[in-house]
C-alpha cells in the first residue's frame, strides 16, 4: 500500500516536578532543604530512513508522545530525563503545520529535526532557600512539553520523472535503464505507486521515477494522477513518454498536449519544467505524419525528441545520454524552505501575563502565572509571601490596578480565587 500524505499528532514529554524535601540525618541539626530538580521531558525528533518510500506506517498510528521527565528526589537528586522519541520518515518528506498548511521542515537534507521540544524540569526547593527564607516548603513544577498537529507529505526525491498516459511503456523503460523491476503488463494502471531506479552513466548517476499513468482530469483528482502529481514537483527534468504507434489512442500529439495541460493545471512550476519527449513503441510501426506533428511541437517548445523502443531496446542509450546532458545544466533537486517555525520552549515571560474582567471577577492568565500557582504551597506562610512578592515584582498587581480593581474584589488565577487588598 502506498500512502504519501497523512495527519499525525506529536507531544513532547513534560518536565518533571521539583522536589520539596529537607535533610534529615542524625547529629545534623537544621540540615536545610535538599529537594532535587525534575528531569527534562523527551523531545520528538524526525529522522530520515533511506529504506522507506511510503508513509504507510502512519496509517494506523497517528499519535506519538515522548517520555516525561521524572520528578526530582530528596538529597538533591535530579529526576531522570525523558527518552527522546525518534520518528523515521522517507527521504523527501515535508512536515507541515496542519492548521495553517505552512512548511515547518523539508527532510530532504537527511538531518534529524526536533519538531517538539520537551519541557524543562522544575526546580527543587533547594533553589528557593535564602538567608531570610531558610525553610522553603515549595518547589517549581515542570514545564509542559510542546505538542503539534502535523501533516506529513511525501514528495519523492528524483532527478527525472517519467510521465505519460497509462500503458505507454514507462515501467518498461525504467526496467531497461536501471536495476528497478517494476510490474510490467499490457493493461492500464499496471503501476499503482511511483517506482524509483538509479541510472548509471559513466561515472555519473541519477534517480528516475516512474509516475503512475496520468489521464484527462488528473489535476482535478481523476484516476491516480492527482495522488502522484506532487512527486513530479521535485523532479529536475520530465521525460514525457508517448505511444507513437497509436496502438491504443489515435492521436499521440493530442495525448502529449493533454498531459502537459494537466501538469500546468496542477502547478505553474510543473508547466515550466524542461522536458524530453520520448516517442516509444517505434518497433510496432507508426504514421510519419504523427511523428512530424510531435517533432514540430517539440521544436516549437525547445524540447529534445528521442525515438525509442523500450521493449526492443532501440534508442534507449541515446535517451539516457540526453537525460544526463540535460541534467548537467539544471539546478539541483528542489528543497522547500520553511514557512512556519514553531515556537520553542522558552522561559515564561511575566510581561505576557494578561488581566481581564469576566462577570465581576478579575482573571489573570499567562504561562508565567500558571507556573507560579503550580509552584506555591498555599498552606505555608513563607511560600505565600513568596507568591505575593512574585506578583508584585512581575507587575501583575500594577496590571490589576490599571484594570480598575478595588479592595475586596475577587481575583481568579488558574483555579485559585482570593480577595484583593492593597
Amino acid at each position: 500500500m502506498f500512502i504519501d500524505k497523512t495527519d499525525i499528532y506529536v507531544k513532547a514529554g513534560n518536565g518533571g516536578n521539583g522536589c520539596v524535601s529537607f535533610r534529615r540525618e542524625k547529629y545534623v541539626a537544621k540540615g536545610g532543604p535538599d529537594g532535587g530538580d525534575g528531569g527534562r521531558g523527551g523531545n520528538v525528533i524526525f529522522t530520515v530512513d533511506p529504506g522507506e518510500n511510503t508513509l504507510v506506517k502512519f496509517k494506523y498510528r497517528r499519535k506519538f508522545a515522548a517520555e516525561n521527565g521524572a520528578d526530582g528526589q530528596k538529597r538533591k537528586f535530579f529526576g531522570k530525563s525523558g527518552e527522546d522519541l525518534y520518528i523515521p520518515v522517507p527521504p523527501g518528506t515535508i512536515i507541515r503545520d496542519r492548521d495553517s498548511g505552512r512548511i515547518i521542515k523539508d527532510m530532504s537534507d537527511g538531518e534529524p529535526f526536533v519538531v517538539a521540544h520537551g519541557g524543562k524540569g522544575g526546580w527543587g526547593n533547594t533553589h528557593f532557600a535564602t538567608a531570610t527564607r531558610q525553610v522553603p516548603r515549595f518547589a517549581r513544577s515542570g514545564r509542559a512539553g510542546e505538542e503539534r498537529n502535523l501533516t506529513l507529505e511525501l514528495k519523492m526525491l528524483a532527478d527525472v520523472g517519467l510521465v505519460g498516459y497509462p500503458n505507454v511503456g514507462k515501467s518498461t523503460l525504467l526496467s531497461r535503464i536501471s536495476s528497478a523491476r517494476p510490474k510490467v503488463a499490457n493493461y492500464h494502471f499496471t503501476t499503482l505507486s511511483p517506482n524509483l531506479g538509479v541510472v548509471g552513466y559513466g561515472e555519473e548517476s541519477f534517480v528516475v521515477a516512474d509516475i503512475p499513468g496520468l489521464v484527462e482530469g488528473a489535476s482535478d483528482g481523476v484516476g491516480l494522477g492527482h495522488d502522484f502529481l506532487r512527486h513530479i514537483e521535485r523532479c529536475r527534468l520530465i521525460v514525457h513518454v508517448v505511444d507513437i504507434s497509436a496502438s491504443e489512442r489515435p492521436d499521440p500529439l493530442g495525448d502529449l498536449l493533454l498531459i502537459n495541460g494537466e501538469l500546468a493545471a496542477f502547478s505553474d512550476a510543473l508547466a515550466a519544467k524542461p522536458q524530453i519527449i520520448a516517442v516509444n513503441k517505434t518497433d510496432l510501426g507508426y504514421d510519419e505524419a504523427n511523428l512530424e506533428r510531435v517533432a514540430a511541437y517539440a521544436k516549437e517548445r525547445g524540447y529534445r525528441l528521442c525515438k525509442i523502443s523500450a521493449e526492443a531496446f532501440l534508442g534507449v542509450s541515446e535517451l539516457v545520454t540526453a537525460m544526463a546532458e540535460e541534467l548537467r545544466t539544471l539546478p539541483p533537486i528542489t528543497v522547500y524552505e520553511a514557512e512556519y517555525e514553531p515556537e520553542s520552549v522558552a522561559a515564561a515571560d511575566p510581561s505576557a501575563v494578561t488581566v481581564s474582567k469576566e462577570n465581576g471577577v478579575y482573571v489573570v492568565s499567562g504561562d508565567w502565572a500558571e507556573r507560579l500557582v503550580a509552584s506555591v504551597n498555599f498552606d505555608d506562610s513563607e511560600s505565600l509571601q513568596y507568591f505575593q512578592r512574585a506578583l508584585r515584582s512581575a507587575g501583575v498587581i500594577d496590571k490589576l490596578e490599571q484594570a480598575g480593581i478595588e479592595e475586596g474584589d475577587t481575583v481568579e488565577l488558574y483555579g485559585l480565587e482570593f480577595e484583593f487588598y492593597f
